[in-house]
C-alpha cells in the first residue's frame, strides 16, 4: 500500500479511538471501555494532589472514572486538541500521543458549574488490524471550582 495511504488510515484509526473513548466517558457507558483499552491496559493519574493513582485494565479505568463522577449530573469529556505520533518507535503497530482535554462538569449538590484541564499521554497498539488503548498516563493541567489551580506542564519524555 502507498506510505501515505497507510499513514491516513493509520491516523484516522487512532482518532476514531480517541473519539470512542470521549464518547464512552461522556455516557458513562463503563463496560464499552473493554472496546477501546487492551485488557492488560495500564493507566497512572496524576491528579497532582495525592499520590498519582495507578490502575490496570478497563474494569478499573471505568470504575475509578464512575466513582469520581457519581456526584455530577452533567459531565461532557471534550477531546481540545491531539497530536499522534504513528510507527512509535519504528513499530508500525505502536503509536504515541499527547491528547489534550477539557472535562465540562455540574456538580448535583451545590449546583456549581467546574471545568477540569488535563493532557494524556497515551500508547497505542494495533492488534489484529485494530488499534487499542494500550498505556496512558494522565495529568490535571487546571480545575475550576472553589478556587482556580493551574499546574506545571509535565516534563521529561512522556511518550516513551
Amino acid at each position: 500500500m502507498d506510505p501515505l495511504a497507510q499513514e491516513t488510515i493509520d491516523y484516522v484509526g487512532v482518532r476514531r479511538l480517541q473519539q470512542a473513548y470521549a464518547d464512552i466517558v461522556t455516557r458513562r457507558a463503563w463496560t464499552e471501555l473493554h472496546d477501546v483499552f487492551l485488557p492488560d491496559a495500564t493507566v497512572a493519574i496524576d491528579r497532582r494532589s495525592g499520590e498519582p493513582l495507578d490502575l490496570a485494565g478497563p474494569q478499573a479505568v471505568g470504575d475509578f472514572i464512575s466513582a469520581s463522577i457519581a456526584g455530577l449530573e452533567f459531565f461532557e469529556f471534550v477531546i481540545l486538541n491531539t497530536r499522534i505520533f504513528l510507527r512509535h518507535e519504528g513499530d508500525d503497530d505502536l503509536a504515541a500521543a499527547r491528547m489534550y482535554i477539557n472535562e465540562l462538569r455540574h456538580e448535583r449538590d451545590s449546583g456549581r458549574w467546574a471545568h477540569a484541564y488535563g493532557i494524556y499521554h497515551d500508547r497505542y497498539q494495533r492488534v489484529d488490524g485494530r488499534w487499542w488503548i494500550a498505556r496512558r498516563r494522565y495529568h490535571s493541567l487546571a480545575r475550576t471550582g472553589r478556587d482556580f489551580e493551574v499546574f506545571a506542564f509535565p516534563t521529561g519524555d512522556l511518550l516513551s
